[in-house]
């Protein structure tokens, strides 16, 4: 049986990843596709516990290389329990978020050094990389301004702004050195046609053998 296709969505906050991704979700029923959905930090039980420590507020300090471990501690555990085993069936994949996330937050944001990142990428993955990154994109401003709507920060949200234009810049550096592995959507538009570019990748990937 081929193996399935890994799909990442991607973004800063506010860029409706949420709303898009019921859209994929939607769109792979409609074609029959056998799917999973999931996230990152998360997927597992134990994934999920980390996420919840990566971001609940604290008074203490996270040290950027723990936030870092913790990370590829989730990680590790939800491409052995979930994601590995789905693909391997041959069912796709769906993941809100991902390394590249990696790479943006923990590397663009606080400013890591992206061999480490890289390193760490190696151990946990091997050869894995998602087949298509769905990158929404949008000015960091406008995302937040969204994102406030939605409700309370969590630890992330809560950084200034600056932090979210280096984690927008990263992103689109990652997409400008693998431009076929990536496809950038002007979140700005109107969801019609944001939705009209995420299905026109999905096809092409649906198409591919």
């Amino acid at each position: 049986m081929p193996r399935g296709k890994f799909i990442t969505l991607e973004g800063g906050e506010g860029v409706g990843k949420s709303t898009n991704l019921r859209f994929i979700t939607d769109w792979m029923r409609s074609r029959d596709v056998e799917f999973i959905q999931t996230r990152e930090p998360g997927g597992t039980p134990l994934a999920e516990q980390l996420r919840a420590l990566l971001l609940e507020n604290r008074d203490e300090t996270v040290d950027p290389t723990a936030e870092l471990l913790m990370v590829f501690a989730a990680r590790a555990q939800h491409l052995a329990e979930v994601i590995k085993p789905a693909l391997e069936r041959g069912a796709w994949v769906i993941c809100d978020r991902f390394t590249d996330a990696t790479y943006a937050y923990q590397g663009g944001g606080r400013g890591l050094n992206r061999a480490l990142i890289a390193q760490l990428e190696q151990t946990v993955q091997g050869e894995l990389r998602p087949d298509r990154v769905l990158l929404l994109d949008l000015d960091p401003e406008v995302g937040l301004s969204r994102a406030a709507a939605t409700g309370a920060a969590d630890r992330f949200e809560s950084e200034k702004l600056e932090f979210f234009h280096k984690v927008r810049d990263a992103y689109l550096a990652r997409a400008s050195a693998v431009p076929e592995r990536y496809a950038v959507v002007n979140a700005a538009l109107p969801i019609e046609e944001v939705q009209r570019q995420l299905a026109a990748e999905l096809e092409r990937l649906l198409d591919q053998p």
